[in-house]
Protein backbone atom coordinates (compact mmCIF):
# COMPACT_ATOMS: atom_id res chain seq x y z
CA UNK A 1 0.00 0.00 0.00
CA UNK A 2 0.98 3.71 -0.22
CA UNK A 3 2.21 5.77 2.15
CA UNK A 4 2.07 9.04 0.32
CA UNK A 5 -0.06 9.63 -2.52
CA UNK A 6 -0.72 12.57 -4.68
CA UNK A 7 -3.90 13.06 -6.88
CA UNK A 8 -4.40 16.01 -9.55
CA UNK A 9 -1.72 17.70 -7.56
CA UNK A 10 -1.60 21.70 -9.17
CA UNK A 11 0.41 24.53 -7.51
CA UNK A 12 1.06 28.21 -8.94
CA UNK A 13 3.07 30.96 -7.77
CA UNK A 14 0.91 34.15 -7.07
CA UNK A 15 -2.22 32.53 -8.99
CA UNK A 16 -0.26 32.95 -12.51
CA UNK A 17 2.76 30.96 -12.68
CA UNK A 18 1.72 27.52 -12.54
CA UNK A 19 4.61 25.42 -11.45
CA UNK A 20 3.24 21.55 -11.31
CA UNK A 21 0.37 20.52 -13.33
CA UNK A 22 -2.16 17.78 -12.59
CA UNK A 23 0.16 15.34 -10.78
CA UNK A 24 -0.75 11.79 -9.88
CA UNK A 25 1.70 9.40 -7.90
CA UNK A 26 2.00 7.02 -5.26
CA UNK A 27 4.84 6.14 -3.33
CA UNK A 28 5.86 2.96 -1.14
CA UNK A 29 7.96 2.29 2.30
CA UNK A 30 10.77 0.07 1.36
CA UNK A 31 11.94 2.22 -1.54
CA UNK A 32 13.96 5.03 -2.68
CA UNK A 33 12.43 7.63 -5.16
CA UNK A 34 14.14 10.39 -7.21
CA UNK A 35 12.74 13.52 -8.94
CA UNK A 36 15.21 14.91 -11.73
CA UNK A 37 14.99 17.59 -13.19
CA UNK A 38 16.21 21.32 -14.16
CA UNK A 39 16.78 24.13 -11.65
CA UNK A 40 13.44 26.30 -11.53
CA UNK A 41 11.29 23.49 -12.52
CA UNK A 42 9.62 22.85 -8.69
CA UNK A 43 11.43 19.99 -7.67
CA UNK A 44 11.84 21.87 -4.57
CA UNK A 45 8.58 23.09 -4.58
CA UNK A 46 7.04 19.32 -4.82
CA UNK A 47 8.94 18.19 -1.63
CA UNK A 48 7.80 21.16 0.55
CA UNK A 49 4.32 19.74 -0.91
CA UNK A 50 4.71 16.20 0.64
CA UNK A 51 5.90 17.24 3.50
CA UNK A 52 3.72 19.78 3.97
CA UNK A 53 5.83 22.78 4.51
CA UNK A 54 3.13 24.03 1.95
CA UNK A 55 -0.50 23.41 0.47
CA UNK A 56 -1.11 22.90 -3.17
CA UNK A 57 -3.28 25.21 -5.42
CA UNK A 58 -5.19 22.00 -6.49
CA UNK A 59 -5.53 18.34 -5.59
CA UNK A 60 -5.00 16.23 -2.73
CA UNK A 61 -2.12 15.06 -0.95
CA UNK A 62 -2.26 11.48 0.98
CA UNK A 63 -0.45 9.72 3.80
CA UNK A 64 -1.82 6.25 4.42
CA UNK A 65 -5.24 7.44 2.63
CA UNK A 66 -6.06 10.09 4.68
CA UNK A 67 -5.56 14.42 3.26
CA UNK A 68 -2.44 15.39 5.05
CA UNK A 69 -4.71 18.81 5.34
CA UNK A 70 -7.70 17.58 6.86
CA UNK A 71 -5.92 15.47 9.46
CA UNK A 72 -3.38 18.98 10.06
CA UNK A 73 0.31 19.82 8.16
CA UNK A 74 1.82 20.01 11.81
CA UNK A 75 0.87 16.74 12.55
CA UNK A 76 2.17 15.78 9.11
CA UNK A 77 5.07 17.39 9.40
CA UNK A 78 6.06 16.03 13.26
CA UNK A 79 5.15 12.48 12.79
CA UNK A 80 5.27 11.42 8.96
CA UNK A 81 8.18 13.04 7.54
CA UNK A 82 11.86 13.89 8.39
CA UNK A 83 13.99 16.13 5.83
CA UNK A 84 17.54 16.28 4.96
CA UNK A 85 19.16 19.33 3.51
CA UNK A 86 21.82 20.05 1.23
CA UNK A 87 23.64 22.52 4.00
CA UNK A 88 22.66 20.12 6.86
CA UNK A 89 20.47 22.39 8.78
CA UNK A 90 22.42 21.75 12.19
CA UNK A 91 22.41 23.16 15.04
CA UNK A 92 25.82 24.41 14.98
CA UNK A 93 26.78 24.87 18.69
CA UNK A 94 25.66 21.18 19.59
CA UNK A 95 27.35 17.90 18.77
CA UNK A 96 25.95 15.32 16.59
CA UNK A 97 24.92 13.56 19.68
CA UNK A 98 22.90 16.41 20.76
CA UNK A 99 21.28 17.17 17.47
CA UNK A 100 20.56 13.83 16.61
CA UNK A 101 18.97 13.46 20.28
CA UNK A 102 16.18 16.70 19.26
CA UNK A 103 14.60 13.91 17.29
CA UNK A 104 15.55 10.68 18.33
CA UNK A 105 12.85 7.90 19.96
CA UNK A 106 16.22 6.06 21.07
CA UNK A 107 19.60 6.43 21.72
CA UNK A 108 21.26 8.50 19.26
CA UNK A 109 24.52 7.22 19.21
CA UNK A 110 23.00 4.12 17.71
CA UNK A 111 21.56 6.22 14.76
CA UNK A 112 25.15 7.55 14.56
CA UNK A 113 26.98 4.48 14.59
CA UNK A 114 24.50 3.07 11.50
CA UNK A 115 25.69 6.18 9.49
CA UNK A 116 29.09 5.40 10.08
CA UNK A 117 30.31 8.10 12.53
CA UNK A 118 32.60 7.06 15.84
CA UNK A 119 31.51 7.59 19.14
CA UNK A 120 34.51 9.92 19.53
CA UNK A 121 33.03 11.86 16.07
CA UNK A 122 29.38 12.06 17.94
CA UNK A 123 30.48 14.16 20.61
CA UNK A 124 32.44 16.77 18.79
CA UNK A 125 31.40 20.37 17.55
CA UNK A 126 29.38 19.94 14.61
CA UNK A 127 31.61 22.39 13.21
CA UNK A 128 34.59 20.07 13.18
CA UNK A 129 33.14 17.24 11.22
CA UNK A 130 33.84 17.16 7.12
CA UNK A 131 30.65 18.11 5.44
CA UNK A 132 29.82 14.47 4.37
CA UNK A 133 29.86 13.48 8.19
CA UNK A 134 27.50 16.62 8.89
CA UNK A 135 25.04 14.96 5.94
CA UNK A 136 25.40 11.48 8.12
CA UNK A 137 24.06 13.78 11.00
CA UNK A 138 21.53 15.20 9.10
CA UNK A 139 20.47 11.19 7.74
CA UNK A 140 20.71 10.30 11.33
CA UNK A 141 18.26 12.99 13.14
CA UNK A 142 16.26 11.68 9.80
CA UNK A 143 16.56 8.34 10.59
CA UNK A 144 16.22 8.88 14.58
CA UNK A 145 12.69 10.52 14.10
CA UNK A 146 11.49 7.78 13.30
CA UNK A 147 9.08 8.83 10.71
CA UNK A 148 8.38 6.71 8.08
CA UNK A 149 9.30 8.94 5.08
CA UNK A 150 12.44 11.06 4.34
CA UNK A 151 12.44 13.94 2.39
CA UNK A 152 16.17 14.99 0.74
CA UNK A 153 16.63 18.11 -0.96
CA UNK A 154 20.11 17.87 -3.35
CA UNK A 155 21.56 15.70 -0.48
CA UNK A 156 24.78 15.28 -1.79
CA UNK A 157 24.88 18.84 -3.94
CA UNK A 158 28.05 19.82 -1.72
CA UNK A 159 29.64 16.76 -1.81
CA UNK A 160 32.41 15.32 -3.74
CA UNK A 161 31.92 12.30 -5.53
CA UNK A 162 33.44 9.42 -2.90
CA UNK A 163 31.59 11.01 -0.27
CA UNK A 164 28.41 11.23 -1.95
CA UNK A 165 28.51 8.14 -3.31
CA UNK A 166 28.48 6.63 0.57
CA UNK A 167 25.59 8.96 1.89
CA UNK A 168 23.49 7.28 -1.55
CA UNK A 169 24.33 3.79 0.11
CA UNK A 170 23.14 5.31 3.28
CA UNK A 171 19.65 6.61 1.98
CA UNK A 172 18.98 3.40 -0.20
CA UNK A 173 19.69 1.64 2.83
CA UNK A 174 17.48 3.39 4.90
CA UNK A 175 14.79 2.45 2.35
CA UNK A 176 15.81 -1.34 2.02
CA UNK A 177 16.85 -1.75 5.91
CA UNK A 178 14.73 0.59 7.48
CA UNK A 179 11.39 0.09 5.48
CA UNK A 180 11.63 4.05 4.64
CA UNK A 181 9.68 5.80 2.12
CA UNK A 182 12.70 8.10 0.76
CA UNK A 183 12.32 10.73 -1.88
CA UNK A 184 15.23 12.52 -2.58
CA UNK A 185 15.44 15.62 -4.98
CA UNK A 186 18.21 16.21 -7.35
CA UNK A 187 20.30 16.72 -10.45
CA UNK A 188 22.62 13.75 -9.69
CA UNK A 189 22.27 11.10 -12.79
CA UNK A 190 24.62 9.08 -10.61
CA UNK A 191 22.67 9.52 -7.40
CA UNK A 192 19.17 8.28 -9.84
CA UNK A 193 21.34 5.21 -10.75
CA UNK A 194 20.83 3.91 -7.25
CA UNK A 195 16.90 4.13 -7.05
CA UNK A 196 14.13 2.07 -6.86
CA UNK A 197 11.80 4.09 -9.07
CA UNK A 198 13.24 7.66 -11.09
CA UNK A 199 10.99 10.92 -11.99
CA UNK A 200 11.47 13.31 -14.07
CA UNK A 201 9.96 16.83 -13.56
CA UNK A 202 9.19 18.34 -16.70
CA UNK A 203 7.11 21.56 -17.78
CA UNK A 204 4.79 20.80 -14.19
CA UNK A 205 4.31 17.13 -15.30
CA UNK A 206 6.28 14.13 -13.22
CA UNK A 207 7.35 11.50 -15.92
CA UNK A 208 8.20 7.95 -15.07
CA UNK A 209 12.12 7.97 -16.26
CA UNK A 210 12.89 4.65 -14.18
CA UNK A 211 11.09 1.69 -12.40
CA UNK A 212 12.25 -1.93 -11.75
CA UNK A 213 15.95 -1.31 -12.29
CA UNK A 214 15.49 0.06 -15.91
CA UNK A 215 16.18 3.63 -17.09
CA UNK A 216 14.18 5.36 -19.76
CA UNK A 217 14.67 8.05 -22.41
Amino acid sequence: MSVLELKEVTYSYDKKKQVLSGIDVQMETGKMYVILGPSGCGKTTLLSLLGGLDSPTGGHILFDGKDIEQSGLGNHRKNHVSFVFQSYNLIDYMTPQENVRLTAKKSALSFLGRVGLTIEESKRNVLKLSGGQQQRVAIARALGSEAPVILADEPTGNLDEETAKSITDILKESAHKMNKCVVVVTHSNELAKQADVVFQLKRGQLQLYKAGGKMGK
